[in-house]
């Protein structure tokens, strides 16, 4: 049982999981700083006088009526830029070394040419008479 376990976790897809899970929470942290530290301060000047940022003030003498409009654009913002991060850096590169030096489409048999083989082989052993054995 814990044999299973430990090939399971030096299997190289968990590592290389692992590392980036890492990774990328690292990096949205970065993100995340940006829109902070640049997005935010840009989205204020939209915003006018309030303190709360930019959104709508539904009824001005309840402050918990406040719609921040703010957070939901710095959000899509960070996904944004992370996505076309993860793209540029990880998505497009690796499809291009697919094309490259993996495996020809052309070379993947369908399940029907697969099952075609298998009867066709089954078939060949009958008329051969290979294909029973009698105890």
């Amino acid at each position: 049982m814990l044999k299973g376990f430990r090939d399971f976790l030096f299997r190289g897809n968990v590592i290389d999981l692992a590392v980036a899970v890492v990774m990328g929470t690292a990096f949205v942290e970065i993100v995340t700083a940006f829109t902070k530290g640049i997005i935010n301060p840009l989205l204020a000047l939209f915003g006018g006088t309030n303190e709360l940022g930019l959104g709508i003030q539904l009824d001005s003498s309840k402050p918990a009526t406040f719609i921040a409009i703010g957070p939901i654009i710095t959000a899509a913002l960070n996904f944004v830029i992370i996505a076309a991060i993860l793209y540029f850096v990880l998505v497009l590169p690796a499809s291009h070394a697919m094309k490259r030096w993996g495996k020809d489409k052309e070379a993947a048999i369908t399940d029907t040419q697969l099952l075609t083989e298998i009867r066709d082989l089954l078939a060949e052993g009958r008329r051969s008479g290979g294909g029973r054995h009698e105890s």
